[in-house]
Formats: structure tokens, C-alpha cells, sequence
């Protein structure tokens, strides 16, 4: 083959590579889903509602955390005491940061500039800066944190402190505690609305979402729900707030201005990690027993589709990519 014909053919496979790394970052929507118990990461693609790939991610994968320009997830792996990061141009896993013993949950502030990781064991949360991944600062909060999320303006992380029962508000600034508040037994996970000004608590062992407004640190309301409540998802402009039901494989529908329960939807066995489509209208809801995810339509609250993922699919955080 000539010199000239080679470089034709080595430019023909370099653009054809780019093409397809370039076709993750801008396809769009997908999701996130962690497999616990086989070490994987399912990739669905959310305009076919059918898995594209499957990642091996090492030490359980639990949480996700996409960031908000979706080139970036974020995986965190107890059992290598940190999380993975997963380059959706590239299409691999490019990076590992350690963080803690226990690490769990796992968000990604809405400026994309810091990841939190909730350490289950050591009572605090570790904060990564996101464009060199060093951790740069740790939070003192209560007894095993959980849940995470963070406010529209960056300002305030908000912490699930599953065995203080409370919630924490965190100065993103100075990094520390400005004011916690009493919620329901064992508060797993957390949802904050848009405006930012309501947070609901998933209170595993009380069987009920605290609402929480988040000026003052006031929990408004509590809403009864079914057996072993895990993490919400808000859909239709806020509206509607939809809870996995673990141990009854429902999820229960809340209607957001009255604060009452309004329907209650069977899904898989053992539902856990919820999130809601970036069309606001479908819910992704992942099966841990059936390994599996149920989509549901907010609208009309039935289940859609499900589609087969990995062993112990639990996908705790946010899961959608743009």
C-alpha cells in the first residue's frame, strides 16, 4: 500500500472513531443504571428504551451522579472506598478517586464544578473538585449520611442523615453545618425542587416523606406512603412526586400542592433508585430483585416499559444524562 493510500486509511478510521465517541456525548437522553451484585453499569438509551451497553465498574456500584453538561458520570463503589468516573466521549471508565470507607451517595452540584460523596461509615461527606478530582474539603454532618443534593445556586448541599434521623443543610462556602432538622426514622433519600425551596425525605423505617422547606429548616408536612420508602423523583413542572415503595414494589404518587398520597403504581420487586426523564413526563424507576427498570408515565400513571438491566440494579442518585 502507498505512503499516500495508508494515510487515507488511518484519517478514514481516526474520523470514523471520532464519530462514534462523539455520538455518545451528543445522543441523548440516557441512563445510568448501577448493578449492584454483578459490578456493572447498564447504559440505556431512553429514545429506544433498550440497553446500548453494559460497563464492568469493580467495588458494588451504588450511586450516580451525571454532570449537568452529561459528559461525565459519576459511579460511587463502597467497596473501593470511592467512585468511578465513566468519560461518555470516550466511552470508558478514565478515573477512580478514593474518598472513604463508605462511600454511597454521590451528587454533582448543578455548576458542574464539585462532586459530594457521602461516607456512610465516618459520618461525613467528601468534597471533590471536578476538574481535578482531588478532594478538597470533608463535612462533619450526623450518623451515616445517605441521600445528597444541592441547591439550584449552588449554595447549599443538603445531607439525609439515615441514623441521626435529620436532615442537614451545608454552607457550600465555609463547608460547614448552618442548621439540621428532625425528619422521619432513617431518611434515605432526598429530592429538592426547582425553585429550591422544598426538600422531601424518603424516611425508610417510618414509612413516610418529610417535606421540608428549606429557608428555615422547617419540615411542613409528612405524607404517609407504603412499606420501606427509598428515594422520590418530581415530575410534571414539580407537581408530582413519585416514592419506591421497597418493600411492596409500588411507588406511591403524591400530588405536591395538596401533600397527599393520589395513587400507588406496582413495579418490580425491591424498587429503589428513581429519576425522572428530562421531558419531565417519564419516570425510570430501578427493580433491585428483578433486576430490571419500570418506566412509567406521570401522566397517566401506568408503566410503560420494562427493560432488563443487571443482578441488583439499584441506581441510588441521578441518574439521566442530557
Amino acid at each position: 500500500m502507498s505512503a499516500f493510500r495508508s494515510r487515507i486509511v488511518a484519517f478514514v478510521v481516526i474520523a470514523v472513531g471520532f464519530s462514534i465517541a462523539c455520538s455518545w456525548a451528543v445522543a441523548a437522553p440516557f441512563a445510568y443504571i448501577s448493578n449492584q451484585l454483578d459490578d456493572s453499569v447498564s447504559i440505556i438509551d431512553a429514545g429506544t428504551r433498550k440497553v446500548i451497553d453494559t460497563l464492568k465498574v469493580s467495588g458494588k456500584p451504588a450511586g450516580i451522579a451525571v454532570a449537568p453538561s452529561g459528559d461525565k458520570v459519576y459511579i460511587s463503589t463502597p467497596e473501593a472506598k470511592g467512585f468511578a468516573v465513566f468519560d461518555v466521549v470516550l466511552h470508558k471508565i478514565t478515573d477512580r478517586v478514593t474518598v472513604g470507607d463508605g462511600a454511597l451517595g454521590i451528587v454533582v452540584a448543578p455548576d458542574g464544578k464539585r462532586i459530594y460523596v457521602a461516607d456512610w461509615y465516618n459520618n461525613t461527606v467528601s468534597v471533590v473538585a471536578s476538574d481535578t478530582l482531588k478532594v478538597i474539603g470533608s463535612i462533619r454532618v450526623g450518623r451515616s449520611p445517605s441521600g445528597l443534593t444541592v441547591s439550584p445556586d449552588n449554595r447549599w448541599l443538603y445531607v439525609a442523615n439515615r441514623l441521626s434521623d435529620s436532615v442537614s443543610k451545608v454552607n457550600t462556602e465555609t463547608l460547614t453545618v448552618k442548621q439540621s432538622v428532625k425528619v422521619g426514622a432513617h431518611p434515605f433519600g432526598l429530592t429538592i425542587d426547582a425553585s429550591g425551596q422544598r426538600i422531601y425525605a424518603a424516611n425508610v423505617q417510618s414509612d413516610d416523606i418529610s417535606v421540608v422547606e428549606t429557608v428555615h429548616m422547617k419540615k411542613i408536612a409528612t405524607v404517609k406512603v407504603n412499606m420501606l420508602p427509598y428515594a422520590s423523583a418530581l415530575a410534571l413542572n414539580d407537581s408530582r412526586l413519585f416514592v419506591t415503595n421497597q418493600d411492596d414494589g409500588s411507588v406511591s404518587v403524591v400530588d405536591t400542592a395538596t401533600l397527599k398520597e393520589i395513587g400507588l403504581i406496582n413495579v418490580g420487586t425491591k424498587p429503589e433508585g428513581i429519576a425522572t426523564h428530562p421531558d419531565d413526563r417519564h419516570v425510570y424507576v430501578a427493580n433491585w430483585f428483578d433486576s430490571n427498570v419500570s418506566v412509567i408515565d406521570a401522566k397517566t400513571l401506568q408503566v410503560i416499559n420494562t427493560i432488563k438491566t443487571g443482578e441488583g440494579s439499584r441506581a441510588f442518585g441521578q441518574f439521566f444524562g442530557k
